[in-house]
């Protein structure tokens, strides 16, 4: 047994020097690469060599899709284009099927946000597919990890930048980072949602249903404690991950809670297997890279998030007249698994089976669905959400609205009188925000953003309502219609006071360039 010890040892120390000896060669490699494709860049975009501006990578794959997560994306270049028209802001993406000019022309008709060309560069990504969830029907957040892993490889042997933010929440891609760079280069993060978080192992732990947690699953004792351990691997690694940034974002009180949970999370019993042969090996060499300076900060003091709110641009929706508003509840979400659609059609129809009045006449009541479809998935999403409200019978009531514009969503946002968003624990909600910056009084999910964060009283008096399952969504949707006009008028006002002060898009460029501003 000794002597079988000595010779794994042996082998270790003799591999990790080798391992690292042709790593260097290979980092340096792409290093050389990327110093061309940089000159190849300035050339293009029509910028002086002599100028030698900084590039500031952006990681997120799905930079087209037009949600909450994209609107940050493209208020922060366009800001950095303004305060820094000197550096160069690389897109790591992977929507292949479209230009360059195309993705700036759906930024202004989806936020009516303007970019500057002339600083702004795409870098195509082909293995997108590789973080999306059809790829990992089995173990799919450690699945999507590693795909971003990968992603992010494929992104860094294209160029390497000078800062390297990921705007969508794929931590692992950090390690890919520090290793290819040698630490070389500081990494950012803003977070909208942790990859996984101390709620979804409580969740786990006491075998309770949810959209993390299938009903088989929960059913099983060692199906649950399966994925119990599961998950207490994901955190670990996960708080490894986050823990190398140079600065956290994050985009509410709910988010930067979990995050910093998560920076000071500690496993021994994971600890201890990562000093088990084979994974040593690994463990020295992911450690090896990491910044000096990050180091030095990380051991004088705590690491923790700084919150930076989402940016709304609240100018215009603070314009809409706040009376004679239709009967019309609006849903404005991306159509993803985790914002829970079909909650919102099964509320919807039991405030239809409650009062039979909100099916005709004057007092009829529709239900309108905005939202984004990124993909096949979310496109067969959409159709299952029809087949739904076919079988609940609500479907006269009911109309979609896929990839609605920038002036359409305003549209609807001027008619309707009330907003819902049933998403449990919604990090953050920019769409709750534009409902109250419009008049539309929001009904939401009583968790996250929207319950601490959000839909919160202003001067003591309730500027929205929240709830938990559909009978009391329906209670609280049918409150709002049976509310006096001056009563409905009062707390349009209320909301829309706070949802302008709290959230303007100036408040999320100050922390934005708070944050990242002297890395570079």
């Amino acid at each position: 047994m000794h002597m079988a010890s000595a010779i794994t040892l042996l082998c270790l120390l003799l591999t990790v020097p080798f391992g690292f000896i042709i790593f260097t060669a290979y980092t340096n490699k792409l290093s050389k690469r990327s110093a061309q494709a940089r000159r190849t860049i300035i050339k293009s975009l029509g910028v002086p060599t002599t100028s030698n501006p900084q590039f500031i990578g952006f990681f997120h794959p799905y930079c087209n899709a037009g949600g909450g997560g994209e609107r940050v994306l493209w208020t922060a270049i366009a800001a950095t284009q303004r305060a820094h028209p000197d550096c160069i802001s690389l897109i790591y993406t992977g929507d292949v099927d479209v230009t360059k000019e195309q993705i700036i022309a759906q930024v202004k008709a989806r936020f009516d946000i303007s970019l500057d060309p002339k600083s702004l560069h795409f870098v195509f990504l082909k293995k997108r597919r590789l973080v999306e969830d059809a790829a990992w029907p089995r173990f799919t957040l450690l699945g999507q990890s590693l795909g971003s892993m990968i992603l992010a490889w494929e992104a860094l042997g294209q160029v390497i930048p000078d800062l390297f933010i990921d705007s969508m929440g794929y931590a692992f891609t950090f390690h890919v980072v520090a290793w290819i760079t040698r630490g070389s280069i500081p990494v950012g993060a803003y977070v909208h949602y942790p990859t996984i978080s101390t709620d979804m192992l409580a969740r786990v732990k006491a075998r309770k249903v949810g959209h993390t947690n299938r009903g088989d699953v929960a059913g099983s004792l060692i199906l649950s404690r399966g994925k119990m351990w599961y998950y207490r691997f994901l955190m670990y690694h996960y708080s490894l991950a986050l823990s190398r940034p140079s600065f956290v974002m994050a985009n509410s009180s709910w988010t930067k809670n979990h995050v910093d949970a998560i920076l000071s999370h500690s496993d021994p019993v994971m600890s201890t297997l990562h000093f088990l042969n084979p994974l040593l090996a690994l463990r020295l060499f992911a450690t090896t890279f990491k910044s000096k300076k990050l180091h030095i900060e990380s051991t004088s003091k705590k690491r923790e998030a700084k919150i930076v709110y989402p940016p709304c641009d609240t100018r215009e929706m603070a314009q809409f007249p706040l009376d004679e508003r239709e009967r019309i509840i609006l849903s404005i979400a991306q159509f993803r698994p985790e914002k829970d659609h079909p909650a919102q059609l099964r509320a919807f129809a039991q405030l239809l089976a409650d009062h039979s009045t909100y099916t005709s006449g004057s007092s009829s009541v529709k239900l309108f669905l905005l939202g984004g479809a990124r993909n096949a998935d979310d496109h067969a999403r959409v159709q299952s959400l029809r087949d739904l409200a076919e079988e609940l019978k609500i479907t006269p009531h009911v109309q979609f609205i896929v990839n609605a514009s920038y002036p359409e969503m305003l549209g609807w946002l001027a008619m309707a009188s009330i907003g819902l968003s049933t998403m449990v624990d919604e990090h953050f909600g920019i769409n709750v925000v534009e409902f109250m910056a419009a008049g539309v009084i929001p009904v939401t999910h009583a968790s996250g953003g929207p319950l601490h964060d959000i839909v919160v009283p202003l001067d003591g008096e309730a500027t929205g309502f929240h709830a938990r399952d559909p009978q009391s969504f329906a209670n609280a949707m049918h409150t709002v219609l049976s509310m006096s006009e001056s009563e409905q008028q009062a707390m349009r006002t209320r909301a829309r006071t706070w949802a302008v002060s709290a959230f303007a898009e100036e408040r999320f460029v100050e922390g934005w360039e708070a944050a990242w501003k002297g890395w570079v």
